[in-house]
C-alpha cells in the first residue's frame, strides 16, 4: 500500500482536475485561440485555463504557499518557505500541433529544495508522483532508474534549442559527442516527461540547457527518488537557477556529464 502525504494528494487531485479541461481542449486543438508569445514559443487559452485551475486548487488547500508559474509568474505567499512551481502544459508546441505528448507539472519547493513533484500525462493517464524520502511512483507502481551500465547501450533524451534561443552550436557539439557513443538520442518535446521517463527507466539519461524551473522542478525529485542523479552541466545543484540539467541513472550520469563537459569546453567540478 502506498502511503502519501496530504500535500501530495492535493497535488495529484489538482493535476487530475485541471487535466479534464485540457483533454477537452486537445480534442478541439484547431479551434483554440493562440497568441504568439515569442519565436516558436506559443501560449494557448488552454495554458491559461489549466494554470488557473491548478492555482485555485492548490491555493484552496495551502493558502499560505507562494507560486512560480509559467504564465502567471512569481506570487509571494505568507509562508516564505514553501512555493508551488507550476507548468500547466509542458509541451505546448506538441499540444498545439495535435501531438499527444505533453504534461501538467507541479513541483513543491521548500527553502529552495524541491521536495515533491507530480507530472501528469492526461492522454495516456500516466500520473508520476514523488516525495523526498518516500520514493517515486507511476500510478500505483514504484519506479527505479534503468540498470544499464554501458553508454553504448543507453538511450538519452534531450531538448533542442529552437529559433530565438541561444546555444545552437553548443547543442550540436554536445549532441555529436553523445550520439557517437550511445545507442540513440530522443527528442520528444517535454522536459517534464523526459525526467519522468528517466525515473521510470525508459531513458538512461537526459540533458538540456535554456530550461525553466517549472519545466524541471517536479522531475528533479522524481529522478533522485528513483535512485538517479540530477545536476547542472558543472556537476552542481544549480539547475533551477541556471537552466541547465543533466539527469541519469546511477551508473551513467557521470559518463554522460563528462561527454557533455568535454564537448562544451566545461571544466569538471571537483568531487
Amino acid at each position: 500500500m502506498i502511503v502519501r502525504s496530504a500535500t501530495l494528494n492535493v497535488m495529484m487531485n489538482a493535476a487530475r482536475k485541471a487535466a479534464r479541461g485540457l483533454v477537452r481542449d486537445f480534442g478541439e486543438v484547431e479551434q483554440l485561440q493562440v497568441s504568439l508569445k515569442g519565436p516558436s514559443d506559443f501560449v494557448s487559452s488552454a495554458d491559461l485555463k489549466t494554470e488557473k485551475v491548478l492555482r485555485q486548487e492548490l491555493a484552496k488547500a495551502r493558502p499560505a504557499f507562494g507560486f512560480l508559474m509559467e504564465e502567471g509568474g512569481a506570487v509571494a505567499g505568507s509562508d516564505s518557505s514553501h512555493r508551488w512551481i507550476i507548468d500547466p502544459i509542458d509541451g505546448t508546441t506538441n499540444f498545439l500541433h495535435g501531438i499527444p505528448h505533453f504534461a501538467i507539472s507541479i513541483g513543491l519547493e521548500r527553502d529552495g529544495e524541491v521536495i515533491a513533484g507530480v507530472i501528469y500525462d492526461p492522454i495516456h493517464d500516466e500520473l508520476f508522483h514523488a516525495e523526498k524520502g518516500a520514493g517515486v511512483f507511476l500510478n500505483e507502481r514504484r519506479l527505479r532508474v534503468s540498470a544499464r551500465r554501458k553508454v553504448d547501450e543507453a538511450v538519452f533524451a534531450t531538448g533542442i534549442p529552437f529559433k530565438g534561443r541561444e546555444g545552437h552550436k553548443e547543442f550540436l557539439d554536445c549532441a555529436q559527442a553523445v550520439m557517437a557513443n550511445c545507442a540513440g538520442i530522443r527528442r520528444f518535446g517535454s522536459a517534464a516527461l523526459d525526467l519522468a521517463y528517466v525515473a521510470a527507466g525508459r531513458y538512461e539519461g537526459y540533458w538540456e540547457t535554456g530550461i525553466k524551473p517549472w519545466d524541471i522542478a517536479a522531475g528533479i525529485v522524481m529522478v533522485r527518488e528513483a535512485g538517479g542523479w540530477v545536476t547542472d552541466l558543472d556537476g552542481r545543484n544549480g539547475m533551477l537557477n541556471n537552466g541547465e540539467v543533466v539527469a541519469g541513472n546511477d551508473h551513467l550520469h557521470k559518463p554522460l556529464l563528462k561527454l557533455l563537459q568535454q564537448a562544451s569546453g566545461r571544466t569538471p567540478a571537483a568531487d
